[in-house]
């Protein structure tokens, strides 16, 4: 029986994908390689709206790549690619770019966000034009389903409207995608800001529990953590959002329900409770950082890993394509 096929990807934009980016996204593709036909891709295009420096875009996208085969997607099971090579991305964006309203690009919340925050001067037209490439990369797969998270739905909503759209006005094309709600995670929290999300756009180095760091440094940043008043290790988002926060790192890494470790830590305050979170994750970490850094020590064998992924992502976005031109209007290109 034929598996749904699903389509979702990454940005490039740091130097390590953080806990929340692991237990919210990635971890859960790799077990959705087992039950979907899986597409993910390091949205390298994507990354360009802030302008990174090339060679920095360069080191973060093997940098990506590399982690993303580390925690255990597999190459054999998944299609794991880069954006950029794979040219109809860009194509067909351009296409759907000519049948979406100018009203209804600016309602996205990332650029009215954007814009809000550092003046419309400062966001750029790929910021603008963003959720059409998003709708591109989607439907291009011609994607069942697409892994979300409840802030990522009104682009998914933007995806669905153009398919439903170009279907109208060309003929059918594109499957209309449906979202994949992926496993509610407990937001993990800034470590120093515990009431603030974890995010590599607004916490500080000392907040961040980044997968590839050293154990020493991440066992500091535990230790250091913002806690609050008293002893008792409870979850208690009110008047211990700090606790809380380690509670819900140290369940969702071990799975074990989070009544259950309250009582374990009952009557033993938190230095104990700090310890035992750190060391689990030092744990959980190492051997993601060590199969990464085995993936970048050997560039030929990463690139050639990708190089796969790209032909087989390329030979389903050229079918998708081949559809579009011809319901378009477009000629063929001569051989």
């Amino acid at each position: 029986m034929d598996r749904p096929r699903v389509l979702s990807g990454i940005q490039p934009t740091a130097d390590s994908f953080h806990l929340g980016n692991y237990l919210g996204a990635v971890r859960q593709w790799v077990a959705m390689q087992e039950t979907h036909e899986a597409f993910y891709c390091v949205v390298d295009l994507h990354a360009i709206t802030v302008n990174p420096a090339p060679e920095e875009l360069r080191r973060r996208i093997r940098i990506a790549a590399a982690q993303l085969f580390a925690v255990g997607l597999d190459p054999d099971r998944c299609t794991v690619f880069v954006q950029s090579h794979v040219r109809e991305h860009t194509e067909l964006a351009w296409m759907l770019s000519c049948q979406t309203g100018m009203g209804e690009a600016a309602r996205m919340t990332q650029f009215k966000d954007k814009a809000a925050k550092y003046g419309e001067s400062a966001a750029s037209v790929g910021l603008f034009t963003y959720p059409i490439l998003m709708a591109a990369d989607i439907l291009l797969y011609q994607a069942d389903q697409v892994p979300v998270g409840v802030d990522q739905k009104q682009h998914l909503e933007l995806s669905r409207d153009l398919a439903q759209r170009f279907n109208t006005r060309f003929g059918q094309t594109f499957k209309v995608p449906n979202p994949y709600i992926l496993k509610e995670v407990e937001k993990i929290t800034d470590l120093q800001e515990p009431t603030a999300k974890m995010s590599k756009s607004s916490s500080s180095p000392q907040g961040i529990l980044d997968l590839l760091e050293q154990p020493g440094p991440l066992r500091k940043k535990i230790m250091r953590a913002v806690t609050d008043t008293g002893t008792e290790v409870l979850a208690d988002e009110e008047n211990k959002p700090g606790v809380t926060n380690l509670l819900r790192i140290q369940s969702a890494l071990s799975g074990t329900p989070i009544p259950e470790l309250e009582a374990r830590y009952a009557g033993q305050g938190y230095g104990t409770f700090k310890k035992d979170v750190a060391e689990l994750v030092v744990d959980s970490f190492a051997p993601i950082r060590e199969r990464t850094e085995k993936l970048l020590a050997d560039e030929a064998e990463l690139d050639k890993l990708l190089a796969a992924g790209a032909e087989r992502a390329r030979a389903v976005a050229r079918e998708t394509m081949a559809q579009v031109r011809d319901r378009m209007g477009f000629l063929p290109a001569s051989s």
